[in-house]
């Protein structure tokens, strides 16, 4: 069934223009020894965690502050862990995903405007990637003081980009940031593998590309 037609597309990085971050995390938490899930769930159910990630992905503090305060809480919880470099091992098991890349590039190929929509984690998050060449605009959290699901994130990209929300697709394999965009008119894709949201984006919204 298709929806009403898109002409837009927000797009997220972490989890899709690259491989799973959870499984980064995850992968990063069972090189600690313990249990692989720690970092995850200190992320999502510590305070102390939670505030220095929205502090860090806001802009309000950077890297090697989010390094610091995170090793602490990780060694507060029996992990033996340096601060230093700490967010460049957490993502080291995730990777570009170039049938991702192609199909923003068959987008953009078949006019249809692309934003990125990202927030910010680390150093280098986004290294290996040109990004001015997969998007016509790029948002990141902690240049703009404003994190996903905040609605006013995707009302940036699509200001940007020059379109109504209700013009515009998100793409995120997390589906509070899909319900963030949907406050303002946006529908999303929730990602799991470039041919499936390809798929979507045809069957749904009609951008056969």
């Amino acid at each position: 069934m298709t929806d009403r037609a898109r002409t837009a597309v927000l797009v997220d990085f972490g989890g899709v223009i690259t491989s799973s971050v959870l499984r980064a995390f995850t992968d990063f938490g069972a090189s600690l020894g313990g249990d692989p899930r720690l970092p995850l769930d200190l992320l999502g159910r510590d305070g102390a965690s939670r505030t220095l990630l929205a502090d860090h992905e806001c802009g309000r503090i950077d890297a090697e502050a989010f390094e610091r305060g995170f090793a602490e809480r990780l060694r507060a919880h029996g992990a033996d862990v340096a601060a230093e470099g700490l967010t460049a091992r957490m993502q080291a098991g995730m990777s570009i995903d170039r049938d991702m890349l192609a199909l923003l590039g068959d987008l953009r190929a078949a006019g249809r405007p692309v934003a990125l929509v990202s927030n910010s984690f680390g150093t280098g998050t986004y290294d290996g990637v040109e990004l001015d060449a997969v998007a016509d605009v790029v948002v990141i959290s902690g240049e703009v003081g404003i994190r996903k699901p905040s609605r006013r994130i995707y009302a940036i990209a699509c200001e940007r980009l020059g379109v109504d929300p209700e013009e515009a697709v998100m793409i995120d394999d997390l589906r509070q940031n899909l319900d963030g965009a949907a406050r303002i008119g946006i529908v999303g894709v929730l990602h799991t593998s470039a041919a499936d949201t390809r798929h979507q984006l045809a069957e749904r919204f009609g951008m056969t590309i």
